[in-house]
């Protein structure tokens, strides 16, 4: 169910190139560098030249360990001794349990009753203790904010934070460190904490650079907010692409509209085909919200539907992915 938020953003402090630079350099030694991987097929495919930054053989298998780790590691001693808690789908929840374990602090963990088995696992091997609850965004900031008073642990929110999106930020600057003059970077949108990172991460190393946020269409919010210009809210979702079932928060948005090149829906069947795609032809796994950022590309034309200039080399673009993670059950 969709709900329109017309209430006044809330005041947002510019995220600096230094603060990235400052939350890369905190998380360097913890995280690791991930590889940008090619596809010589997929290149045919899209007439395009792809870079793929692949976030799912990150640590805890996606991107969130960085903003996670960024965030944790900032706490103060005497913030750090009440605990940190939570609300996450999956991802966000086990790279908050593992950086909360190189502190050995404990974290309390919201995740909806419908959440993957291998993300529930993954939470547990890292010592977060889960709270269940009912499916749906209300459900789990009511539950997250009863465990914070139950605990006084510090809230660590996925994407409505500074540290967060400065440390999903870095993915992007080693992406255009390693491949300079991208024409364009897609990633995945569910909150915005990796959007909204992406968009300063890229163009603060390379103003020109477009980035478009990619969507499922059963998972509408950032495009709608986007294109009333009034902060959309979806309360649920049935999305294969369980990571992206959140919604933007203010601080988020307000970057997105300032930076953001746009937004591309994709069906649930081109979600599969991308996934299956990259499955097959790449060799490794990807899970189905880190399709949703390839799935646009595989559609006929689909490169004009950026509305790019011709790519630097007079032949092709050139275009980065990010590929947010790879926890899936397999089959």
């Amino acid at each position: 169910m969709a709900t329109s938020n017309t209430s006044p953003e809330s005041r947002v402090t510019p995220i600096e190139w230094e603060t990235i630079v400052s939350a890369h350099e905190r998380i360097r030694s913890r995280i690791h560098r991930t590889p940008v991987l090619t596809s010589r097929s997929l290149d045919a495919l899209t007439g395009a030249e792809l870079y793929f930054k692949c976030e799912n053989l990150q640590k805890t298998g996606s991107f969130k360990i960085r903003g996670a780790a960024n965030t944790i590691l900032s706490l103060s001693k005497d913030e750090a001794a009440r605990g940190v808690v939570t609300l996450s789908s999956g991802n966000h929840a086990a790279a908050v349990a593992c950086a909360a374990g190189w502190r050995q602090i404990p974290a309390w963990i919201v995740m909806p009753k419908n959440a993957p088995a291998v993300k529930c696992r993954a939470v547990e091997c890292y010592g977060g203790k889960i709270t269940f609850c009912e499916p749906t965004i209300s459900a789990r900031a009511e539950a997250a904010a009863r465990l914070q008073a139950e605990t006084g642990a510090v809230l660590v929110h996925p994407y409505d934070d500074d540290r967060i999106i400065a440390g999903q930020a870095t993915a992007a600057k080693e992406l255009l460190e390693e491949v300079p003059d991208l024409n364009a970077i897609l990633t995945p949108v569910s909150g915005g904490g990796l959007l909204s990172g992406t968009c300063l991460g890229a163009k603060g190393l390379q103003a020109g650079v477009q980035v478009f946020g990619c969507e499922p269409e059963r998972a509408d919010d950032a495009y709608r907010s986007l294109k009333t210009g009034e902060l959309q809210k979806l309360e649920s979702s049935d999305t294969i692409a369980d990571g992206l079932r959140a919604s933007l928060a203010p601080r988020t948005f307000a970057i997105l509209k300032k930076h953001v090149d746009g937004v591309l829906l994709v069906s649930e069947d081109e979600i599969r085909a991308a996934m299956r795609f990259v499955w097959e032809r790449m060799k490794i796994v990807i899970e189905p919200s880190s399709a949703v950022a390839l799935a646009p590309l595989l559609r006929p034309h689909g490169c004009s539907a950026l509305n790019m200039p011709q790519g630097n080399n007079g032949t092709s673009w050139k275009i980065g992915v990010i590929v947010s993670g790879g926890n899936v059950e397999m089959p």
